[in-house]
């Protein structure tokens, strides 16, 4: 299959050229549009007042690949390859592999997760991959089971475009124990702004969030199979998640309740 690859983490992170190379060495034709630094949690941002820029990088991934590292967003990476520097759309999008996991409502901020569902704003399928560990370097059993999936989507095609939000346990690959297919679940978090002062005494914050508690989520009026656990859950006993997305946010459960409401259209008129 045609591939892309994007991520949040940067052209030179270890995580996207373990899974493009990876990816090429099983036979797909793979290109890399990435950022050219670092873009965590960067979310759906895109870059509309100053120019993108985009270069060819070399000698990084595998020799049949082709990469360029992007000024840009995440987001911003996908739609210039999408819009400008691919030949012909690809038959997937791929972002990560992510150092960190992102779980439950971390997906809101992920730009890896912003720059699937950009592909599948565009029309096509769309996989992030998350490696649940900021220091762990062991992105190899998330490569191998990104190949695994691509082989199991290409026998079993997905029934519509849609985000698979992939998250790998960082544990040995003896202590994966399996693969869930998961809900979203709910990650809450301590904002703590430090303050600190710069060595020209301006005063600045610097963000340093701490989790709480990972949520198993009530019923909060949304229809939501409780037999299928959240990804949150899931993680916990090592399991391998994915969790399909879509990004029509619309709340389909007040949509009628909504609609009986009245309101008077000569209120404000003279």
């Amino acid at each position: 299959m045609k591939l892309l690859i994007c991520n949040d983490d940067g052209i030179y992170a270890l995580g996207i050229r373990t899974l493009a190379d990876t990816l090429a060495a099983a036979g797909h034709e793979v290109a890399v549009v990435c950022p050219d630094r670092e873009r965590s949690a960067t979310g759906h941002g895109l870059t509309l007042h100053q120019p993108i820029r985009a270069e060819l990088v070399e000698s990084v991934f595998h020799s049949s690949i082709k990469a360029w590292a992007c000024s840009g967003t995440p987001a911003d990476c996908v739609k210039l390859a999408l819009w400008a520097l691919l030949d012909s759309p690809p038959d997937f999008v791929l972002s990560g592999i992510n150092q960190g996991a992102n779980l439950g409502t971390d997906i809101l901020y992920s730009g890896t997760v912003s720059a699937a569902m950009e592909g599948i704003i565009e029309g096509i399928p769309s996989v992030a991959l998350s490696l649940t560990s900021f220091t762990s370097k062991a992105f190899q059993p998330a490569a191998t089971f990104a190949v695994d999936l691509l082989d199991k989507i290409a026998s079993h095609p997905l029934p519509e475009v849609m985000l698979l939000n992939v998250n790998i346990p960082a544990v040995e690959l003896a202590e994966i124990a399996g693969v869930q297919i998961t809900r979203q679940g709910i990650r809450r978090y301590v904002d703590i702004f430090e303050k600190r002062v710069d060595p020209r005494g301006k005063t600045y914050y610097w963000l340093a969030g701490e989790l709480v508690e990972d949520v198993t989520p009530a019923k909060q009026g949304l229809d939501l199979p409780q037999d299928i656990p959240t990804d949150v859950e899931a993680i916990r006993h090592n399991y391998i998640t994915i969790t399909p997305l879509h990004y029509n946010l619309t709340y389909l459960d007040a949509l009628h309740p909504l609609s009986k409401w009245e309101f008077n259209k000569n209120k404000n008129q003279s």
